[in-house]
């Protein structure tokens, strides 16, 4: 027979294959999960973290989740956002998953073995123009950033008009005389509750950083920006997306909800509140955005980082080298001369600037250069101008990368470094549906150690990584994630400094 002594060694030594002490106490209630793929991660699904907001709830501000007895089961992915489905032909088509306007739900992924260990929180905000997407999308699994040390958390938010339609009435019916954010107000809530609760999975509290990409990404700008998101978050990545361009304002939002209505037929926001989810999706445009409504956002993104009123947080973020070979390839038509009247319309009198750095001397050279374009308006400009102001204006570090792997397979040359791209790599969830080489295991891993260091202390650089320097004005660093790792200086500079003088007239305007 063993000694206790003994029996204790071999239990110690066994502790790190079991995770965490099921079930968990949330400030709802008690859920139990279940083992991941790997015995030392625990997953809970479907935790939610508000009320439903359906009937009178619809385009209210999330409210609190009713609390309840016993043990909740939380082993399964609940219904994603009311939502069209990407057409099957898409690169970013997924097998359509149940969709219901009760979907404000969470899911998490721990490592730890006691509610004492305090470990980062990385809590995913998805992309999807702000139409479409769930935190359930494999690629999403957070079990192998888990497996290197954090706590993941995915969330769902209202989407399209169910998380974005302003109306005069919704913004006299609200006491903060605003409408038209109540996807980003979810995200806020989901907070609030990683706030209350993650201490009970393992995750510290104040080691919390949101990351997403593409309208998770416009989601983390805005977020830093809100006063109303202000310390419930220490750290913030984003990847391809952020929203410093002008913004809408609430009495054009309004305006614009005041139509769709029309379009439906109703006369009240009780008539809306009647219509089915079906007719309100369809009603609903192909990309949703925030309102600059004076209260989430009382300033447009841009102002209140110049002035310095964001959450002042260490930042990493950065854009793909091909964003728009999956968005918006150019015509198989398109000329030369087509495309400078396009940049003469939309850029009136700094085209000829634009055209300097985005020539087209003959078609060909057109087609690059509208990929090129659309990728710096959307995107690189937007990161680059996201890393300036935080520097400038605030006091902690920043990070920025350039991601140029094109995904191998049969469309690689012609997709290359294409949108969301980076995704498999960041969550090093490198699937079956790609002929992967070792250049992409170990870019994986690399990127997937970067995210949870930076996660962890705020600086993505670590023992056997490539040296990531910070990002300054000054310096203009970079880091180029591809098949090499490897800082880069002056990133597209000439078009960027095009954009910026671009950006300053209309901002002037």
């Amino acid at each position: 027979m063993r000694s206790p002594r003994l029996l204790l060694a071999v239990l110690c030594a066994a502790a790190p294959l079991f995770a965490i002490n099921d079930p968990v106490k949330t400030s709802n209630g008690l859920v139990s999960g279940a083992p991941g793929r790997d015995a030392s991660v625990h997953v809970y699904k479907g935790i939610p973290y508000a009320a439903p907001p359906v009937g009178s709830l619809r385009w209210k501000e999330p409210k609190p989740a009713a609390s309840w007895d016993g043990v909740r089961k939380a082993d399964k992915f609940s219904s994603a956002c009311v939502q069209a489905p990407y057409p099957k032909n898409s690169v970013y088509y997924n097998e359509p998953e149940p969709t219901n306007e009760d979907c404000l739900y969470l899911n998490l992924w721990t490592p730890a073995k006691s509610a004492r260990e305090k470990r980062p929180v990385m809590v995913w905000i998805h992309g999807g123009a702000l139409t479409r997407g769930s935190g359930s999308i494999p690629i999403y699994d957070g079990e192998n950033l888990a497996k290197k040390g954090a706590v993941v958390v995915t969330i769902n938010y209202r989407l399209g008009l169910f998380g974005f339609f302003a109306h005069p009435e919704l913004t006299k019916e609200s006491d903060r005389n605003s409408s038209g954010n109540y996807g980003i107000l979810d995200q806020i809530a989901a907070l609030e509750w990683v706030q209350k609760n993650i201490g009970a999975f393992g995750g510290d509290p104040k080691r919390v950083t949101i990351f997403g990409e593409s309208a998770g990404s416009w989601s983390v700008n805005c977020l830093m920006a809100t006063p109303l998101a202000k310390g419930l978050f220490q750290r913030a990545i984003g990847e391809s997306g952020a929203d410093f361009q002008p913004l809408r304002k609430l009495k054009e939002a309004e305006e614009a909800g005041v139509k769709i209505a029309t379009s439906m037929g109703a006369h009240s926001i009780a008539e809306l509140r009647e219509k089915s989810a079906d007719e309100v999706l369809k009603a609903g445009p192909a990309i949703a955005y925030p309102t600059v409504d004076g209260w989430m956002l009382p300033a447009d993104v841009y102002t209140i980082f110049a002035n310095g009123k964001q959450s002042d947080v260490p930042l990493l973020v950065g854009s793909n080298a091909n964003e728009f070979t999956t968005l918006t390839p150019p015509p198989t038509n398109l000329t030369a001369a087509a495309f400078k009247s396009q940049i003469r319309n939309r850029f009136g009198p700094d085209a000829d600037k634009i055209l300097a750095v985005y020539p087209a001397d003959n078609d060909d050279q057109a087609k690059e250069s509208f990929l090129a374009n659309l990728r710096d308006v959307t995107f690189t400009w937007q990161m680059r101008t996201w890393s300036r102001l935080e520097a400038k204006t605030g006091k902690s570090n920043v990070f920025l990368y350039f991601f140029t792997r094109p995904t191998p397979g049969p469309d690689s040359k012609r997709n290359r470094a294409y949108h969301a791209s980076e995704i498999a790599y960041a969550f090093n969830n490198l699937t079956d549906d790609h002929p992967w080489e070792d250049t992409d295991r170990r870019l994986a891993d690399i990127m997937s150690s970067y995210w949870v260091n930076f996660a962890t202390n705020g600086n993505p650089n670590g023992k056997g990584l490539p040296a990531w320097p910070k990002y300054t004005e000054a310096a203009d660093q970079s880091l180029e994630l591809g098949e090499q790792i490897k800082p880069l200086t002056n990133l597209q500079k000439q078009a960027l400094d095009a954009l910026d003088e671009y950006y300053s007239r209309v901002r002037g305007n």
